[in-house]
């Protein structure tokens, strides 16, 4: 099967990686010691802290080295910040899901086809392709020459709410949660503190996304997410824009097959080679 890494295990990302999954790459996701996602439940970046983790039907679990790159079906989730393990594996495809706003070192040479997700890269200069995670028209758009939008600096708008539905830290420290994700909050409601400093949300809904407790948080930093639509079960299912942008990468990565790989070996059956490259 082909192999896909992963840079990044956040929620956006994990659309991404879902998507790869299903049509049947082998997935090799890369994370930092301690993920700061906020929507743990549907983050693979969850696996690096209980070890196994599992979305939907995907399953998805810590190895400690890429010689433990799973061969059965799981997701593997390898703490490699610095992508070192990507020469070594020498991946069918590459995709920069970091979401940082910036590149931190993903090169189109590292891979056949190398993919990017939001604003820090530029196609065909950086990447391949860049895929849009700006809502809007053209959330999960390719893009092979350009850039996606510039970072707004506002969060998108869900329910009618922008910044507001953000939760963030009061204070530097540790974060202490009175509140779980899917537990409904009101408009200035109290739900933990930071060192004694009490964090307080902004609109009434659920709780959709929070920190892990064990990351320490700086002042502003986001620490958690209230989704205004107040409906509990969208905590725990990937996100329609993160499937979107999964669909994007999905398309960039496989335009690319038509002369490295038969349909067959990804999608698991055979026709004729020119039904199947029909339905690429």
């Amino acid at each position: 099967m082909p192999l896909a890494i992963v840079r990044g295990g956040g929620d956006l990302a994990t659309g991404v990686i879902y998507r790869l999954w299903r049509v049947g790459f082998t997935v090799l996701v890369l994370e930092v010691p301690r993920p700061m996602a906020i929507r743990l439940p549907v983050s693979v970046a969850q696996a690096i802290y209980e070890g196994l983790h599992v979305i939907g039907e995907m399953r998805t679990r810590r190895v400690a080295s890429v010689d433990q790159t799973p061969d059965d079906g799981d997701v593997g989730v390898l703490v490699d910040p610095l992508g070192t393990s990507i020469a070594e594996l020498r991946p069918d495809v590459l995709v920069d899901a970091i979401m940082a706003k910036r590149n931190y070192g993903t090169r189109k040479d590292m891979a056949p086809r190398v993919i990017a997700i939001g604003p820090g890269f530029c196609a065909p200069r950086d990447v391949h392709a860049v895929v849009e995670t700006l809502r809007g028209h053209n959330l999960g758009r390719v893009i092979t020459n350009g850039e996606a939008a510039p970072d707004t600096g506002v969060p998108g708008e869900i329910g009618g709410e922008t910044a507001n539905r953000v939760v963030r830290s009061p204070a530097a420290g540790i974060a202490r949660f009175a509140v779980s994700i899917g537990d409904r909050v009101e408009s200035g409601q109290i739900i933990g503190d930071v060192d004694g400093m009490p964090i307080e949300v902004k609109i009434s809904g659920v709780v959709r996304g929070l920190i892990h407790p064990s990351v320490r948080v700086a002042v502003g930093m986001k620490i958690g997410d209230v989704d205004p639509r107040a409906a509990r079960e969208n905590c725990f299912s990937i996100s329609d824009k993160s499937l979107a942008i999964g669909g994007g990468v999905l398309e960039a990565a496989l335009a690319n097959f038509a002369f490295r790989f038969h349909p067959c070996h990804i999608f698991n059956h055979c026709e004729t080679d020119d039904k199947a490259m029909r339905k690429l």
